[in-house]
């Protein structure tokens, strides 16, 4: 589980690479756009999550600055991750 977990991580990280080059370097035609409405959602979806297991769980254990900037980048796989870590 551990190793699929990293694995997610990395393609996670690599979507989120391509999402800022595009910021950097548009690529061409409505691929811009599309990846523009991409990072949006991406990051609202994943702030969400942050904000909601932070609220949910923030009083209950306590979670470095990392574990929730990593729940804003990698989403559900850092959530495996912490719960994994807190539960046993």
């Amino acid at each position: 589980m551990k190793a699929l977990i990293a694995i997610a991580k990395i393609a996670i990280a690599l979507v989120w690479l391509i999402l800022l080059i595009n910021i950097v370097h548009p690529f061409p035609g409505h691929a811009a756009i599309a990846l523009y409405i991409m990072t949006v959602f991406l990051f609202m979806m994943h702030g969400l999550q942050a904000l909601i297991f932070i609220g949910a769980f923030g009083d209950k254990i306590t979670i470095s600055r990392w574990e929730k900037w990593s729940i804003l980048i990698f989403g559900i796989f850092a959530l495996l991750d912490i719960r994994r870590k807190h539960m046993q």
